[in-house]
């Protein structure tokens, strides 16, 4: 009877094995047979630049890297849930994936304010790349990864749009200029804002137009390259360079469960184009912001580039009074602010 048992026991390790072997066999690494579908809905619509220079082109990029295999339908802000909303409903699966900013300002991750860009930070994309993934002394990115893994999100796209400037009725040489203005700001804007004495006032984006226009308020944040698309040109009369952010970014994220459900080869293929696309879509905006300005200049308005001297200035007061602002907001915040400081003393702008 006990060898018996011990038969049995030996034909269930024996099939076991052979099952266990058969799904390796099966999970082999490769492009797969099935293609699998992700419904994209963003904070905005398509009328924003982040749309064709930055969500649009990582499509196409991922489409093309997984061959086929990964296909993304792009929805604007509204046809599925609110934009205010979108970065939950990722997380939660309504949708698969998101883009936005510092994930609507840092309401629901605080660590996507590291991403998105920190007040008078990096002057360009690439200094902000090498503070977030270029340089291994630094690596910031990797504490917005894991905040966003926390939150059942994978990061798998990053976009530079370019300075978000200042869009104003009134000229700004220095930051006394904006003590008393009322700016539409939101999250880290308003940090900023308010610290340069100014009155910071939250509303949505297609509000902001009107709200000008009347004198409700005196201008606005906004990435410069998307000023046009806002007919901002056609009400404010001064941009001021290099703004609140030099560098200003919109991440990309998918719900950590449908990026689980893709085979290994499938994740490899869109974490290759993550760098490529990063440089590509932040030089779209690139162009996109001098083609702005341009149009600006056409209506009759102004740029103002304030001086070294004052960059400088409004850098180290932005450092110690909204930095500090920031980093309490999480622990991780708190270490990546203390690795961006570390990086800008490093690279001789402290």
């Amino acid at each position: 009877m006990k060898k018996f048992t011990m038969g049995l026991a030996t034909i269930a390790l024996g099939c076991s094995m052979l099952v266990a072997g058969s799904a390796i066999a099966a999970e082999q690494y490769g492009k797969p047979t099935k293609v699998t579908e992700w419904i994209f809905q963003p904070c905005f619509d398509s009328s924003d630049a982040g749309w064709g220079n930055g969500v649009v082109p990582w499509i196409k990029a991922v489409e093309e890297a997984t061959e086929g295999t990964v296909k993304i339908k792009l929805e604007p802000a509204g046809a599925i849930t609110s934009g205010s909303e979108a970065f939950g409903a990722a997380a939660a699966g309504m949708i698969d994936g998101y883009a936005g900013w510092a994930t609507v300002y840092g309401g629901d991750m605080p660590e996507g304010m590291l991403a998105f860009g920190m007040a008078m930070g990096a002057d360009n994309y690439r200094d902000a790349w090498a503070a977030m993934f270029g340089d291994p002394k630094y690596r910031i990115g990797e504490i917005v990864k894991k905040a966003a893994n926390d939150r059942n999100l994978q990061w798998v796209g990053w976009t530079s749009q370019g300075p978000n400037a200042m869009f104003t009725k009134f000229p700004v040489h220095k930051w006394e200029d904006l003590t008393g203005k009322k700016m539409r700001a939101g999250g880290p804007q308003a940090l900023f804002h308010a610290a340069m004495g100014g009155a910071p006032v939250s509303m949505g984006g297609g509000d902001i137009y009107t709200a000008i226009k009347l004198g409700t308020i005196d201008g606005t944040y906004w990435d410069t390259g998307g000023i046009d698309d806002m007919a901002f040109q056609e009400v404010i009369k001064y941009a001021t360079m290099p703004g609140w952010c030099p560098s200003q970014h919109q991440e990309i994220y998918v719900n950590l469960d449908k990026w689980k459900a893709l085979n290994q080869w499938q994740r490899d293929k869109i974490n290759s184009i993550f760098e490529s696309t990063y440089f590509e879509t932040s030089r779209l905006h690139a162009v996109g912001v001098k083609d702005a300005l341009d149009i600006l200049v056409k209506a009759g308005g102004e740029v103002i580039t304030m001086s070294d001297e004052e960059v400088a200035r409004m850098r180290e007061k932005a450092i110690k009074e909204v930095w500090p602002a920031v980093a309490e907001k999480s622990e991780g915040n708190a270490k990546g602010v203390a690795l961006w400081k570390e990086f800008l003393q490093d690279i001789g702008e402290l």
